[in-house]
C-alpha cells in the first residue's frame, strides 16, 4: 500500500499541473480563476485539517513515552544537547550555502529596480515578529490550548515536563505510559487513514495554484526559483554526505525510506503533512522510537534547513535587486539573524516571510522588497518544505547512530500495522520501550 501510495501521490502531482496549466489557458478572467481556485483549494484545506488534527496528540503521546522509556533525566539531557548540537551545525551549513549560491549566481542583479518609497511596506504582519513575544510564547500557560492551537513547541515543552515527571514518579506512573503507547498507535493508525486521501489533495493543492497563479509567473523569476533550487539540492547532497560519514553505507538507504513523506510535503507546501508518516519511516528504518519521538518535534521548530536556505536566498535577492551593497560582514550578521530569530515561530503563518520581513528592516533593505517573491512563494515552498522534512529525517538518524546505533531495518514498502513499531525482531512491549 505505502509504495502504491507514492505512485498515486506522484499521478496526483502529474494531474494536477496538468489541470491547472489547462484552467489557466481556457480561463482568460483572473477574478473567476481566483474563484475556481478556491473551491479547489478546499480538498486541500480539508486534508491538512486532518493531518493537523493528528499532529498534537502524536507529537504528545511519542514524546512523553519516548522520554518515560530514556529512564533518567541524564539520557534526556544528554539526547536533547546532541540534537542541537546538529541543528545549529546543519542551519550555520544551511546559511552559508544560500550566502555562496547567492553570491555566485546574483539572481537579483540584473532586475535594477530603483528603491521604492520608506513608507511603502510589504504587507506581511510583523506583529508574530517580537523577541519577548517569541521567547515567552514558548511556555504554554495550557496545554489544552496548545493543543487546540496546534503550537508544536508548547506542546514540546510540556511534553518534557510530563515525560520528566512520569520518570520520577515511577512505577505508579505506569498506567500513563501505557495510555501514552495506545495513544500513539491510535494516532498513527488514524494516520494510515488520512494519508489515502493525500493523492486527492495534492491534485487540489497544484490544481489550484497553477490555474490562479499561471505558469507565466514561474517565467518571471525563473532565474531566483532556479538558484533556490540548486541550493536546496546542494544541500540536500552535503546533508547526505555527513550522514554518511556519521552513518555508514545505510545513509544512502534512507531516502528510500522517506521518500513518501518528502513527496507529501513537496505536493502540500506544508512540512507539517509529512511529519506522522516521517515518524513511521524512521521507525522502520530503524532509528529507535525514543530518539525519533523526541528529535522530530524539536527539529520542527529548531531545524528547518529549507527554511534558513530559502531566508538567505530571498533576503540577498532583494538586495540585489534594488542594488544595495552590503559589506561581507553585514551579510554574515544578516545570516545570523536569520538562524536566531528564526527558531521557534514555527507555527506562524508564513514564517519565513515574517522572519525576513523583520530583518530586511534591522539592516536598512526595504521590506517591500517582499512583493517581488510573492507571487512565487509557493513554488519555493514547496522545496523548502521537502528539504525540512530531509533535514529532520537525517538528524534523528544521526543522533541515534550517537546514542547507541540502529536497529535493524524493515523493508520500506511495508504496509505500517495497528501498532507504533513492527520490527520482527523486536517484542511489542519493547516498541517504546528503554534502549538507552
Amino acid at each position: 500500500m505505502a509504495k502504491r501510495l507514492t505512485y498515486f501521490i506522484l499521478a496526483g502531482l502529474v494531474l494536477g499541473i496538468i489541470a491547472g496549466w489547462a484552467l489557466n489557458a481556457s480561463i482568460g478572467d483572473p477574478e473567476k480563476l481566483k474563484t475556481i481556485a478556491g473551491y479547489i483549494s478546499i480538498v486541500t484545506t480539508v486534508f491538512l485539517h486532518l493531518i493537523k488534527m493528528i499532529i498534537a496528540p502524536l507529537v504528545f503521546g511519542t514524546l512523553v513515552v519516548g522520554i518515560a522509556h530514556m529512564g533518567d533525566t541524564a539520557a534526556l539531557g544528554r539526547v536533547g544537547v546532541k540534537s542541537i548540537a546538529w541543528f545549529i551545525t546543519a542551519s550555520l551549513m544551511s546559511l552559508t550555502l544560500g550566502l555562496i549560491i547567492s553570491h555566485i549566481l546574483q539572481p537579483g542583479a540584473a532586475l535594477n529596480l530603483p528603491l521604492p518609497p520608506a513608507t511603502e511596506a510589504s504587507g506581511i504582519d510583523r506583529s508574530a515578529f517580537d523577541v519577548a513575544k517569541i521567547i515567552t510564547h514558548i511556555f504554554p500557560t495550557s496545554i489544552v490550548d496548545a493543543m487546540a492551537q496546534n503550537e508544536i513547541l508548547q506542546i514540546v515543552v510540556f511534553s518534557v515536563f510530563f515525560g520528566v515527571a512520569i520518570t520520577a514518579v515511577g512505577e505508579k506512573a505506569a498506567p500513563l505510559v501505557k495510555g501514552a503507547e495506545a495513544l500513539v498507535a491510535v494516532m498513527l493508525q488514524l494516520t494510515d487513514y488520512v494519508m489515502r486521501f493525500a493523492p486527492y489533495a495534492v491534485f487540489a493543492a497544484v490544481t489550484a495554484t497553477l490555474a490562479e497563479q499561471g505558469p507565466g509567473v514561474i517565467g518571471k523569476l525563473a532565474y531566483f526559483m532556479g538558484s533556490v533550487y540548486l541550493g536546496l539540492g546542494l544541500l540536500w547532497v552535503l546533508l547526505g554526505l555527513l550522514c554518511f560519514l556519521i552513518i555508514g553505507k545505510r545513509a544512502k538507504e534512507l531516502f528510500r525510506y522517506i521518500r513518501e513523506p518528502i513527496l507529501v510535503a513537496f505536493s502540500t507546501a506544508s512540512s507539517e503533512a509529512a511529519f506522522p508518516r516521517t515518524l513511521e519511516a524512521l521507525d522502520r528504518f530503524g532509528v529507535p522510537p525514543r530518539i525519533a519521538s523526541f528529535v522530530l518535534p524539536l527539529g520542527y521548530s529548531f531545524n528547518l534547513d529549507g527554511s534558513m536556505m530559502y531566508m538567505t536566498a530571498a533576503s540577498l535577492f532583494i538586495a540585489q535587486a534594488y542594488g544595495i551593497d552590503l559589506p561581507l560582514g553585514t551579510q554574515i550578521a544578516m545570516l545570523l539573524t536569520l538562524m536566531i530569530t528564526s527558531k521557534g515561530i514555527a507555527g506562524v503563518p508564513r514564517a519565513s516571510l515574517v522572519v525576513i520581513a523583520a530583518t530586511l528592516s534591522q539592516f536598512n533593505i526595504p521590506e517591500a522588497g517582499l512583493l517581488l517573491i510573492l507571487a512565487v512563494d509557493h513554488f519555493l515552498d514547496m522545496g523548502r518544505s521537502a528539504t525540512n522534512v530531509v533535514g529532520n529525517a537525517i538528524a534523528a538518524t544521526v543522533v541515534a547512530k550517537w546514542e547507541g546505533g540502529l536497529d535493524p531495518a524493515q523493508p520500506p514498502e511495508i504496509e505500517p500495522p495497528h501498532a507504533p513499531s513492527h520490527r520482527p525482531d523486536r517484542p511489542p512491549a519493547e516498541d517504546w520501550g528503554s534502549q538507552a
